[in-house]
């Protein structure tokens, strides 16, 4: 434990009564006294306060905005030339086979791009970004700044209580507010599909902030526990898990990430890492893709548990890749993938649990919709 590393609100975690636990080389909380089940309804009724500061930030900069951007565009199939001032978007790094090597968040702030990368793949992102850019583009990797993420739907009354100027943004919008008298760079995104917001201050003022918006009635810290059922039901992939370097994104179901721009016939298609397979995939479609799946009665089918077709088939269609109780719909939920022939909505299943097969059906993702501010 003595070699992890500690966030600029490890101490605040503590004093809350967090139960703390090794996570991508860092000491965070998995769950505080309320419980996992608790902190995920709160976070889905008002408002969870989570620290993701042991994400990577990241700047991206050259001479204009354009320069950076078309350096990424090398890395990165979407449109970031395309993105406007004071917007974000999602997107992914790949490698020469079509795989997806991190997923990530990029801003246009400007004069910079802002990325948010995972944490177990920041320091692989930030030396690939530096071998691979033209040495006029400058990569720094922020390491004295905290990241919160505000998320629920009472998240814009507690951000706006702070900053009128909250209230004004839009889905996957960036600002600068000011928050408990502290600069913050504020993006309205998040990991859990409800409305939220996450926010880039200063290491120094991380414990202040935090505070300030755990001091309204309506917000309650999360960990890692709710995070994760909460991404889940919201069919967000995981990386590591739902999306590696052997997935490409469109078996990933992440083709709506790629701007047609970027796709064949594009004004800028490909020239990006993998960009043959990963257009075959579009234009001929994946041998397998990710799914929904729904297991009968309520018993939860995780990571890992063998897909077949039927109950007595010898070779797998595939396997579960996340799987838990979901406490919003009130039942157990996985992705995983699929066969392409056995992907559609409604088509049945079964996964080998304990030695048993047990039925599960394709469904549609997410579990619970989506409750962001368009």
């Amino acid at each position: 434990m003595a070699d992890l590393h500690k966030t600029p609100l490890h101490a605040l975690h503590v004093s809350l009564g967090a139960k703390m636990v090794p996570f991508a080389g860092y000491d965070m909380p998995v769950q505080y006294p309320l419980g996992v089940m608790k902190e995920h309804l709160h976070t889905r009724a008002k408002a969870g306060l989570f620290d993701v500061s042991h994400m990577g930030q990241v700047i991206v900069q050259g001479a204009t905005y354009a320069d950076a951007a078309a350096g990424l565009e090398q890395l990165i199939p979407v449109d970031i030339l395309g993105l406007a001032p004071g917007r974000q978007r999602y997107g992914f790094f790949t490698n020469d086979a079509g795989g997806i090597t991190d997923d990530l968040m990029l801003a246009n702030r400007g004069d910079h791009i802002f990325m948010v990368v995972n944490a177990a793949c920041k320091a692989a992102d930030i030396a690939d970004m530096k071998a691979s850019l033209k040495p006029e583009l400058t990569v720094t990797e922020i390491t004295d700044r905290a990241l919160l993420a505000l998320q629920g739907p009472a998240a814009e009354a507690v951000l706006t209580a702070l900053d009128a100027r909250a209230s004004d943004m839009a889905f996957m919008d960036v600002a600068t507010l000011e928050l408990a008298g502290v600069t913050a760079w504020v993006s309205r995104s998040g990991y859990t599909g409800e409305d939220g917001y996450e926010i880039s201050i200063p290491a120094t003022d991380a414990a202040r902030v935090a505070q300030a918006l755990l001091d309204h009635a309506d917000v309650e810290p999360v960990g890692l526990g709710a995070r994760d059922s909460l991404r889940l039901e919201a069919g967000l992939c995981l990386y590591g898990h739902d999306i590696d370097t052997t997935t490409s994104p469109v078996e990933a179901a992440l083709t709506w990430a790629i701007q047609k721009v970027r796709r064949a016939g594009g004004e800028r298609a490909g020239g990006f890492p993998g960009a043959d397979h990963i257009l075959d995939d579009i234009k001929n479609g994946p041998t397998r893709k990710r799914v929904g799946l729904l297991p009968d009665g309520r018993a939860p089918m995780r990571e890992g548990v063998v897909l077949f077709a039927d109950k007595d088939a010898t070779d797998p269609l595939g396997a579960i890749t996340s799987g838990g109780f979901g406490p919003t719909i009130g039942g157990p939920m996985a992705m995983g993938y699929v066969a392409a022939d056995y992907a559609g909505i409604g088509t049945r299943i079964y996964g080998e649990l304990r030695g048993k097969r047990q039925p599960l059906t394709v469904t549609k993702l997410p579990f619970t919709p989506a409750n962001f501010k368009r």
